[in-house]
């Protein structure tokens, strides 16, 4: 327990934020460069600010994917950047779903697809859900989207499209759309084809008769009255007489969401790359409505495995789901932290850098002033509080110990944990033991599959036996270092033209790898006897693939 008064930890705490801040206002922490743009915002506008209001938009028509959750957790960095630059000003995350556009095409990764083909271009909060589990697809999306969010503790407001248009929440910026209309036609028509520019209308209506999201061109339109007239052709070109208001239409979406920004007052919004030239015609618009644009920021996409966007409808690329199945949540934000600008693939071999990646950060962060602190992902990661970090075991060295001890049982792989670190327990590592269930699936699935054994020269079997009678005479006890020094001087003895060609025998031919973590820590963690037995085995020509 601290022997200070409450005042006086009042006040030391008061002396380290007004230090973090001190150095959040240099820092080069990308959320930090973001948060200074909207504290320049607030000093244009002046006066005192009610709520800063960060926004992400989700288009439902497919399964959420990684990216989509990406843009959430990057907003998340900035708005806890702008608290500590900002303490005093309230803030807010808007998750805005686009559940009232109408459905264009079948996504390739959904059951009964020919469910979703009979409701082409009906809005996706009343196109069927084809899992049958909520009242709409859109529905249903959204809600896996909020589950997710949920799971990693995200701060966050939920908002429907479809529930905004019919609660009549965007009702008086339609009427300013249709009050504004030709200059929004000025900005929108040079960037259409010659043949789109006489069909095009930012107010898409929908059609009373079939309920479908109207692609068609207004005929007649009232800003005072707040009424279009248009020629439905889902009913036979009838004349047909609605209200802008209450859902009846919604906007063609760079004007939908020029409009959004400008009705909901949006200070920060990011997005992709692909879409920079979408935001400068939405802010135009915005700006033609009345209203500041808010601040932005454009990352990189995403790429599969080829190389290729990933896609919600394609379906392509890592899911949510796929990656907790083998990293944690931390890893995963940790991917979203780093190099947002730079185009990253986003497949399976990408996760265990990035789990170990965090690791070192979160074991680092202990020993650093607050200038590296406000530097460092897992400040970003925790809002300002990373967790205590445990045992220092890589995820690299967990897939090389169930790989060499032939077991996916969680209990036999403590065993060899608990001889290398006796004080530790699944009850008392909670995180390590999370981490080897997931270096189980990781193995099974990935590496486990493409492992590929050979035999050893001449040269190198004669290191091993040579390795094998060292490790054979030490102390079981001796720490990872030493005993990294001396696989090390085992190599040198025996001359291979470059060490790496040594370490890289020990992995290709005891583990069917060409690389792993260092090997040292891997003799402490296996257990210095079963690492003899396994030198003297491949020594002898077994088959080291076999249990």
């Amino acid at each position: 327990m601290s022997d200070q008064s409450p005042s006086a930890a009042q006040a030391a705490f008061d002396v380290s934020t007004a230090a973090l801040k001190e150095q959040a206002a240099d820092s080069k922490a990308w959320p930090f460069e973001e948060a200074r743009k909207l504290l320049k915002r607030l000093e244009k506008k002046g006066g005192e600010t009610k709520e800063v209001l960060f926004e992400t938009g989700y288009g439902p028509s497919g399964l959420p994917h990684i990216g989509t959750f990406g843009e959430v957790a990057r907003t998340s960095m900035v708005r806890h950047a702008f608290t500590l630059l900002a303490p005093g000003v309230p803030t807010k995350l808007l998750c805005f779903s686009d559940d009232k556009d109408g459905l264009r095409k079948v996504p390739g990764n959904v059951p009964n697809p020919e469910l979703l083909e009979k409701h082409l271009n009906m809005p996706l909060s009343v196109v069927p859900d084809p899992f049958g589990t909520h009242e709409s697809f859109g529905a249903h999306n959204n809600a896996r989207l909020r589950a997710f969010l949920d799971s990693f503790g995200f701060d966050y407001e939920f908002a429907s499209a479809s529930e905004y248009y019919s609660a009549g929440r965007f009702d008086d910026m339609l009427i300013r759309i249709l009050e504004r209309f030709d200059s929004v036609l000025d900005i929108m028509l040079p960037t259409l084809r010659q043949e789109r520019r006489g069909t095009y209308s930012p107010i898409l209506p929908i059609s009373p008769h079939s309920g479908q999201v109207l692609y068609v061109p207004l005929l007649e339109r009232n800003a005072e009255t707040g009424m279009v007239v248009f020629e439905d052709p889902t009913n036979g070109n009838a004349k047909t007489e609605i209200s802008v208001k209450g859902g009846a239409c919604k906007l063609q979406w760079k004007a939908d969401w020029a409009m959004r920004w400008a009705a909901l007052k949006v200070d920060y919004e990011m997005s992709g790359k692909d879409l920079i030239d979408s935001v400068k015609l939405s802010n135009k618009i915005c700006r033609a409505l009345g209203e500041t644009p808010p601040e932005g920021f454009n990352y990189e996409l995403f790429l599969d495995e080829k190389g290729e966007k990933i896609s919600k409808t394609k379906g392509n690329g890592l899911s949510i789901d796929d990656w907790l199945r083998y990293a944690s949540p931390e890893s995963l934000q940790l991917f979203m932290y780093q190099s947002p600008r730079k185009a990253k693939r986003l497949h399976f071999d990408v996760i265990p850098k990035n789990v170990d990646e965090y690791l070192a950060h979160l074991n680092g962060y202990k020993g650093q002033d607050a200038k590296k602190r406000l530097s460092n992902p897992v400040w970003h990661l925790h809002e300002g509080t990373p967790p205590e970090s445990e045992l220092s075991i890589t995820f690299a060295l967990l897939l090389n110990l169930v790989s060499a001890a032939h077991t996916d049982d969680p209990v036999a792989l403590w065993s060899f944990i608990q001889r290398y670190a006796p004080e530790a327990t699944p009850e008392t590592h909670p995180k390590l033991d999370k981490m080897v269930g997931y270096a189980i699936n990781y193995f099974t699935d990935f590496v486990k599959p493409n492992k590929t054994f050979r035999a050893a020269n001449e040269q190198e079997n004669a290191a091993f036996a040579d390795l094998a009678d060292k490790l054979s005479e030490i102390d079981p006890s001796l720490p990872a270092e030493e005993i990294q020094n001396i696989v090390y001087a085992v190599g040198k003895e025996h001359e291979f033209e470059n060490l790496r060609n040594w370490f890289k025998a020990l992995y290709e031919v005891l583990l069917g790898e060409s690389q792993g973590p260092r090997f040292g820590s891997f003799v402490a963690l296996y257990g210095v006897k079963e690492s003899v037995s396994l030198l003297r085995r491949a020594v002898a020509g077994e088959d080291l693939s076999a249990a």
